[in-house]
């Protein structure tokens, strides 16, 4: 009788925050991601055998793991931080300056040459005409 095994595990993201990185000390975003590995029999998933939680970096791709007593903590912080745009956007428009209601002008060169019939001035930089 042939028995197929093995494990195999399962990525899933559960949110997004932006603190300041260990490593590259930057104010990034860092990606929550939690990490159940399965057995399997038969390529079919039947229990977890582990699952880690982890939060990496999308700057300089840091990973390191988040204790799963911390995650209300960062589900509160990602709750005030997806707040916090909705109200400075309502504040915005008073403070907001009117935008022109024509585009700028194209800028002209400053010399009055201009390229001859047949010639690509594309090329100059390569010393080609």
């Amino acid at each position: 009788m042939l028995l197929i095994w093995g494990f195999r595990s399962y990525v899933s993201q559960l949110g997004v925050l932006t603190f300041l990185c260990g490593r590259c000390q930057n104010p990034a975003a860092h990606s929550i991601r939690k990490v159940v590995r399965k057995f399997t029999l038969f390529f079919i998933p039947l229990f977890p055998i582990s699952t880690k939680h982890y939060s990496t970096c999308t700057f300089c791709g840091l990973s390191t793991k988040v204790d799963p007593a911390a995650l209300p903590s960062f589900a509160a912080q990602q709750h005030a931080q997806q707040q916090q745009p909705v109200q400075a956007w309502q504040q915005a428009p008073s403070t907001m300056s009117t935008l022109p209601s024509q585009p700028p002008a194209p800028i002209q060169p400053s010399g009055s040459q201009q390229p001859a019939a047949g010639s690509n001035p594309g090329n100059d930089y390569f010393g080609a005409n």
